[in-house]
């Protein structure tokens, strides 16, 4: 019987413990990352705005070959659409969909995942012209996760920076060609 309680003690510390730092963790997220591409701003916003040339670059797309994507209304527009199926885990179910462009400047997606889980990102890429003449591309990932799965804001940058400087470091590739 002692054991039985030891046990169940050790338990539910891990469980107190888990819940006390979900509770102390902030329950919004952002991430940052940069790539120095040696091109025009123009030449890589023309190719950053069109969520069709993801297929290029991004890691999440090239993870899976048998990607399920669909697109809706024309690419590189406020409305755009983006929608992927996968049986990867890693890949899963969603959507994406351009919010906001200014022209030569900046864009804004907001992606909404529906599995492996249900939440909803948003990805902002900006442009600026270096003393140089190249182009800085800043990408921000943002959310909110919900207590107590806001513990894993924790490992943001960990679960997604490695892939979100992966896809920079690509699309860079693909430009300097």
């Amino acid at each position: 019987m002692n054991i039985f309680i030891i046990i169940l003690l050790v338990i539910g510390s891990i469980i107190a413990l888990f819940l006390i730092i979900a509770s102390l963790t902030k329950k919004a997220y952002t991430l940052q990352k940069q790539v120095i591409i040696n091109a025009p701003k123009q030449e890589v916003f023309n190719y950053m705005k069109l969520i069709k040339n993801q297929e290029q670059y991004s890691v999440w797309v090239t993870k899976d070959p048998n990607i399920k994507l669909v697109y809706t209304g024309t690419d590189g527009t406020v409305g755009f659409k983006s929608a992927w199926e996968s049986n990867n885990k890693n890949v899963g179910v969603g959507e994406q969909e351009l919010k906001k462009i200014t022209d030569g400047d900046s864009t804004e997606v907001e992606i909404r995942f529906k599995k492996p889980f249900e939440g909803t990102s948003w990805a902002a890429n900006k442009l600026t012209t270096t003393a140089d003449g190249k182009t800085l591309l800043t990408q921000t990932f943002s959310g909110k996760s919900k207590f107590p799965m806001n513990i894993m804001n924790l490992f943001m940058d960990k679960l997604v920076g490695k892939d979100m400087q992966t896809n920079l470091e690509n699309l860079k590739r693909n430009l300097e060609k």
